[in-house]
């Protein structure tokens, strides 16, 4: 895939501390990032401490649960096969752990968009009870006690120390460089390859009938929408109104991407939907009015299963199987892991 560069400027960590200047590319049918790492210049030092960091179970209060632990390589860096996020103690969340991949180009994060910073979402699941349960401080004091860490940040950062700050922007530097852009899709739009008979009509159909809220080529529009789904009584969650505090915002949730939509079951802001299959029947038949119901599902959305067979086949266009299989994005420890099966839904 052709990209561009990003320019951010001199990198000043580079010229004074020797590190090895790692630039960010754009893919060339992308529009520009929003997180662009100023401030936070990516080189190769920060993003290797990055991905040490990612795949660390001591980041978590029991050191069973990294932050791979939820996002899994093989699964896009969603979880694969788990409804909701399993953690410390052997509770789960409250929420489907969404794959991590195209990050810089969102403005929010999360199903409800809680965090505003890439910078800064690592600690939602850190100090979350349910997830990796632990205290910051008390991390910063693991890693200062291990033998390879104070060099690595030293590396890393051109001097001594370990504080949150630099975990944050080593965890940025890597998670900000899992980028998502060389599926089958992304080859047909750069004139490598065609879609076969059954992809092309179910892009078609994607077109007149998706790309209202899934808008390419991110595949999504980063809006928050209420879809038509039921409340789950043991959750109670109300979406984007638990961080707005405005019930306008009920049961709105991101749109998410698509991209990788194979590998990134179960779905829904809280896995409660198995197949694809199952999404799109709930378009198609299983909307439930209330007052903050998107506009544009008022009357569903008629899927035929002609309609249903072709968008599947397009949607397979969308799994990226060489970002799922980069060895600079396993773990640095033990490699690319086993790949899971594929559901072929």
């Amino acid at each position: 895939m052709k990209s561009v560069t990003i320019i951010t400027g001199i990198c000043l960590g580079c010229l004074l501390w020797g590190l090895t200047p790692f630039p960010f590319r754009v893919p060339e049918h992308f529009p520009p990032p929003v997180y662009r790492f100023r401030n936070n210049e990516r080189t190769k030092e920060g993003f290797e401490l990055g991905r040490k960091l990612f795949y660390d179970g001591r980041l978590s209060r029991d050191g069973n649960f990294p932050c791979s632990s939820c996002h899994q390589q093989y699964a896009a860096f969603a979880t694969y096969e788990h409804r909701l996020s399993h953690g410390f103690n052997n509770q789960f969340s409250f929420r489907n752990a969404p794959g991590l991949f195209n990050l810089v180009w969102q403005k929010e994060l999360n199903w409800d968009g809680g965090v505003n910073h890439i910078e800064v979402q690592p600690l939602a699941p850190l100090l979350d009870p349910h997830e990796m349960a632990e205290d910051i401080n008390h991390v910063i004091s693991q890693l200062k006690k291990d033998k390879i860490y104070p060099t690595l940040f030293n590396r890393a950062f051109g001097s001594p120390g370990i504080n949150s700050q630099r975990i944050l922007k080593a965890l940025a530097q890597f998670t900000g460089s899992l980028v998502s852009a060389d599926s089958k899709y992304d080859q047909v739009k750069s004139g490598k390859v065609r879609f076969n008979t059954y992809e092309q009509k179910g892009y078609e159909i994607f077109q007149q009938k998706c790309t209202r809220c899934h808008q390419e080529p991110l595949f999504t529009d980063f809006s928050y929408r209420n879809t038509g789904m039921a409340t789950d009584s043991s959750l109670n969650d109300f979406g984007r109104m638990r961080i707005t505090g405005r019930k306008e915002d009920s049961l709105k949730f991101r749109v998410p991407s698509l991209r990788n939509v194979f590998l990134t079951f179960p779905y829904g802001h809280d896995g409660r939907f198995a197949t694809i299959s199952q999404v799109l029947e709930h378009y198609n038949s299983g909307i439930i009015q209330s007052s903050t119901l998107d506009s544009t599902l008022k009357n569903g959305i008629s899927i035929t299963n002609d309609d249903r067979f072709y968008l599947i086949n397009f949607l397979g266009t969308l799994t990226d199987s060489i970002f799922i299989k980069n060895p600079l994005y396993s773990d640095p420890e033990t490699g690319l892991r086993n790949s899971a099966p594929v559901d072929v839904h």
